[in-house]
């Protein structure tokens, strides 16, 4: 037993030497969940002081772009509330400690949040909640003009929450448009579901919605009408995005299994009490099949060799059932010492590795921010050190099928004390403001230029109106070469631009641009 214990060890250990001699992905897709439902991850507490509110979220902001992440998951809708200035809903309590009171002094938290992850390079993907209408149901707390008061025949009590109904047509008609007034209003990058759809499971009781199933189950099999209601809103939410605006994504994060195997030959070997098909009435693999959103991020929060739910089962599951869209692993930070396996600091950075093998998965988004608090198992010094020590774009949407900009060109470089400073322009044809940032790469002496080598990105940079960028890493003396590229928002990179060579002849530097001297 020992003897193969030690095998398996030496094995293993051979396999990580192997993975961090491999480059890291160029692209890879690295975000945090934001959750704002009972103050989970932003603001702190209700009725923060604005100033305090802005504080918090820049340092979560700056926290996970030095964690390495490279998009945000943020929960604008909880419960039928706004995180932002909404004409069909109130203030969330979870923001200003009264439902329907506006900031004071007033700004706008949606807008200001999504400039700040801007200003940074991420991308902001707005999180809403489709169904869920009121969190405690037993307290008196929602305003007169709370959508369940105003349509009260809209809603389900269950559980102690209440719930819009996904059988009622004008319901999804409702959350569509709410969905369609931030696209459109707000430069969003994504819009966002959880695995929310109809409630989870309570022992003993079912959820009443049987006047909607008399109305309007035409027939149906109860399951088969519940499905449906929750592919038509899908569908329909999936249409109105693009309708709006053609760039943003539309992706969910749904409950780590789809079905289990002894329900569905194509299920997994998973022996889960709930499922989204069977429980939730998610069937997120039919939504994947029709193109309907573009990402999926199932919630693997189960260790490696769990007994109901194995994470590497789940993860070569999903890596086979993405269906051309992008796939994104949902990681659980928030389980690190909840039991003697996540107890292992090796454990979530084992499982970041394994996603890393499978080239049907673009990334992985953790849950959630306030998990990182004290680098608990030093998974923050993983993401630092590591998995995300050299930046990464996000992985491109080709069905989405935009553009590249053109390429920038190299306009000035001069030597100071604080490093090489660097001016480019954008490209002549690029008269539409496509670019949304730059790549500088940078390579020693007469290293080969290989814009596939992440390691050889120097910064990713905004996109401004006099772009520059001071090396203060330069040293004097040594030969180097620039390579600029271009990014529009879908992360589409230009051609490169003609390289920028330093070279030193006769003991003093010399600058050039293309050719090389």
């Amino acid at each position: 037993m020992v003897k193969h214990l030690l095998v398996a060890a030496f094995l293993l250990a051979g396999f990580f030497k192997q993975v961090q001699a491999q480059l890291p992905p160029k692209r890879e897709f690295r975000a945090v969940w934001i959750a704002t439902v009972e103050n989970i991850d932003w603001p702190s507490r209700r009725g923060l002081p604005v100033e305090q509110q802005k504080q918090e979220f820049i340092n979560l902001l700056n926290t996970h772009q030095r964690n390495g992440m490279n998009a945000v998951v943020v929960q604008i809708r909880p419960v039928a509330d706004a995180f932002y200035a909404s004409p069909f809903e109130p203030w969330s309590e979870y923001l200003t400690g009264t439902q329907g009171q506006a900031p004071n002094p007033y700004y706008d938290p949606l807008q200001f949040m999504i400039e700040e992850t801007h200003k940074r390079g991420m991308e902001f993907h707005a999180w809403f909640n489709p169904y869920r209408a009121v969190f405690n149901a037993s307290r008196n707390n929602v305003t007169p003009n709370h959508i369940s008061r105003m349509r009260p025949q809209w809603f389900l009590n269950y559980d102690n929450k209440k719930y819009f109904d996904p059988g009622i047509p004008e319901v999804r008609e409702y959350v569509t448009q709410i969905i369609r007034d931030v696209v459109r209003r707000y430069d969003i990058d994504a819009v966002h579901f959880d695995d929310y759809f109809y409630p989870y499971r309570v022992p003993g009781k079912e959820f009443p919605d049987y006047a909607s199933y008399r109305q309007y189950g035409h027939g149906m099999e109860k399951d088969d009408w519940r499905r449906y209601n929750v592919d038509t809103i899908i569908h329909m939410v999936s249409i109105a995005i693009k309708q709006e605006k053609a760039w943003v994504k539309f992706g969910i994060s749904p409950f780590g299994i789809w079905r289990n195997k002894n329900k569905d030959p194509e299920g997994s070997y998973t022996n889960g009490g709930n499922t989204n098909y069977d429980d939730l009435y998610a069937d997120v693999l039919k939504w994947l099949k029709n193109g309907w959103i573009d990402y999926v991020a199932p919630q693997l929060y189960w260790e490696r060799g769990h007994r109901i739910a194995d994470y590497e089962l789940l993860l070569n599951w999903w890596a086979q059932h993405a269906y051309g869209r992008h796939l994104y692993i949902g990681h659980g930070v928030y389980r690190i010492n909840s039991n003697a396996a996540w107890n292992n600091p090796n454990e979530l950075p084992v499982q970041i590795t394994e996603a890393r093998t499978l080239n049907t998965v673009q990334g992985s988004i953790f849950y959630s921010a306030k998990s990182f608090n004290g680098n608990p198992r030093g998974i923050e010094d993983s993401l630092r050190n590591h998995f995300y020590h050299y930046p990464a774009l996000r992985p491109i949407m080709p069905w989405l099928n935009f553009k590249a900009p053109a390429s920038p060109y190299f306009a000035d470089a001069f030597e100071r004390a604080n490093g090489l400073h660097i001016h480019w322009v954008d490209g002549e044809e690029d008269s539409t403001s496509r670019t949304k940032q730059y790549v500088l790469y940078r390579f020693e002496g007469n290293e080969v230029i290989n814009l596939n080598n992440p390691e050889k990105i120097l910064t990713i940079l905004p996109q401004s109106s006099d772009p520059q960028y001071v090396d203060a890493t330069y040293q004097k003396g040594k030969g180097y070469t620039y390579v600029l590229t271009s990014l529009d928002r879908l992360q589409n990179e230009s051609l490169a631009s003609d390289p920028l060579y330093i070279r030193i002849v006769g003991g003093k530097t010399k600058f050039y641009f293309d050719p090389e001297p």
